[in-house]
Order: C-alpha cells, then structure tokens, then sequence
C-alpha cells in the first residue's frame, strides 16, 4: 500500500528581481517520508523550503500539505492568497527549523516552546508545560527547562529548537542545513534527535550537506543544481549509481 502525499509541490517558480532562484520545482513527500535535499551553494535548497510554508511566496506554482494549499484559496480556477492570520495558522502545521536556532534569547527553554502553542494556538498554560517537558526529555535536555539560550552549546540550542517546532504537533517537519552553524563535536547530538524522529515516522524534508547521515535516514534524495532538480532516487541510487553529470561532479566534490 502506497503511503499518501503529505506534501505536493507542484511547478514552483521563484525569483528575486532579474534572478531566477526556483525553476519549476515538482516534489512529492509522502506521509513518513524522510527527503534529504542535496545541492551546491545558491541551487536554491533554501528557497524552496521557504516556499513550502509561504516565508516566501512563489511566483508560479503551488505547495499543498495534507490536500491543503499553503497561502492560497483555489476560487474560480483562480489562486488568492490568503490573509496573513490563515497563513499562521497553516505554519502551525509545518515545522521549520532554522540554520541559526532563532530562540527567543529573553525566555528560559520552557517559555520558548511553550510561546506559540499557548497563544498562537490557545492551549492552556498547563497542557502547553506538560508537552513541552516531555518534548524536553525526547530530545534529551529535561534538566534545562529553566535555563536561558545564552546558557546552552549550540546543539543544545537546535535541540531546543526542535522541540520548539514539535510543540506545535506539525504534518512536516522541515530542517534547513540543521548543523551548518554547529561545532564539528556538536552535530552528532543533533542528529541523532533527527535519526529518533525518522524512526517515529516523521514526515520531513531536510536540507543537508551531511551525506553519509542523509544516505542513513532518507528514503529519498533530491539533488538541485541551478533552481533545478537534477535527480531524485534512493540514497543507493543518487550516491552508488547517479545518472546526472552534475550530480557526479558534486559528489565527487564532498564524499
């Protein structure tokens, strides 16, 4: 039994004034999927998480998750967009987790994931504490609920961060180079977080430059080059056997 689409990206075109960034992107993630994205500097892996929970707007196309667009209204054959207050709730639903962890540096731990579940979604205070200690103790920093970020090593930081983004129960989570800003004696903590979430079932698409963690988790492997997808298969295929030069360039480069 083939597992549904949780996200469907579909002829997503992207610029910045004169310059394109996404050309026509097609994507389906299914429910549990794990994809790890792959790509040089400015292919425009970035982007294009982006474009999936509407921090950017794209130019053509359409992002669904769960059979909902994101940021838009299908009328008369015609997409609106919608009103930024639906736009939020529809985040709600989409994990992001950022290069940079962008904690709030003026909450402790517990107040940073328990900020958008009490009044982004209105939960009460005491549900919003006890999901929140739980999410703590799954990514492993129980004993830091009262601490401030400033007090934490970057990978405790990104922990926190994903339990941030887990407190709000999303369809997808998506990661943007989740590592990138990490001390090399840090990344494997948050990794691991990651290989625990795979292994739950998670839906994810995560932007990485670690390839020997992306042929572990994903069950499959886009590469981008140029706003393009150049290829797209199983780890096996896309590392072992890849049919594009581009993308033998590239890994010729990084393994």
């Amino acid at each position: 039994m083939t597992a549904r689409p949780m996200v469907e990206i579909r002829g997503v075109h992207k610029g910045f004034g004169t310059l394109e960034v996404l050309h026509g992107i097609d994507l389906t993630v299914a429910e549990g999927e794990v994809t790890a994205v792959l790509g040089p500097s400015g292919s425009g892996k970035s982007t294009l998480l982006r474009c999936v929970n509407h921090l950017e707007r794209a130019d053509r196309g359409y992002v669904s998750v769960d059979g909902e667009l994101i940021g838009y209204r299908r009328g008369r054959g015609v997409l609106h967009e919608l009103k930024e207050k639906h736009i939020l709730r529809q985040r709600g639903a989409i994990g992001f987790v950022f290069q940079s962890f962008n904690l709030f540096p003026h909450l402790t731990v517990l107040e940073n994931i328990t900020e958008a579940p009490r009044f982004a979604l209105r939960r009460p205070a005491a549900e919003a504490e006890a999901d929140a200690r739980a999410l703590l103790a799954r990514v492993g920093l129980a004993d830091r609920a009262d601490a401030y970020p400033r007090q934490l090593s970057g990978g405790q930081q990104q922990r926190v961060a994903i339990a941030r983004a887990l407190a709000l129960r999303p369809k997808v989570l998506l990661f943007d180079e989740p590592t990138s800003a990490l001390d090399p004696e840090l990344v494997g903590e948050v990794l691991d977080v990651i290989r625990d979430l795979a292994a739950g079932g998670t839906t994810m698409i995560i932007v990485t430059h670690e390839i020997g963690f992306a042929r572990e988790v994903a069950d499959t492997v886009v590469f981008m080059s140029d706003g393009r997808i150049v290829e797209t298969g199983p780890p096996s295929q896309v590392f072992d056997a890849p049919s594009h030069e581009r993308t033998r360039a590239f890994l010729a480069k990084v393994l």
